[in-house]
């Protein structure tokens, strides 16, 4: 699992799937989850994320509490990322 920290704060937002994510800003794939520090970046970067193989789906859970805050499909009809 990859973890964004940002001044020693921990991460209290997931990003999660059942398959591998990928986002073109990330040097390399990163695994099935990542913990991010900020809601509106975790929820930009998952916008951006798709799942390898492609069909699954990507969420955004705010660790605490375990409430889904964004949820999306990747699409295999679309191109591949960069």
């Amino acid at each position: 699992m990859r973890h964004i920290n940002h001044h020693h704060i921990r991460g209290e937002f997931r990003i999660e799937s059942n398959r591998t994510l990928r986002n073109p800003h990330w040097a390399i794939a990163s695994g099935t989850e990542m913990l991010v520090h900020d809601r509106a970046l975790a929820v930009a970067m998952a916008a951006k994320t798709r799942t390898v193989p492609c069909g699954g789906e990507v969420r955004v859970v705010h660790a605490p509490t375990g409430e889904v805050i964004f949820r999306k499909c990747d699409d295999c009809a679309s191109p591949p990322l960069g």
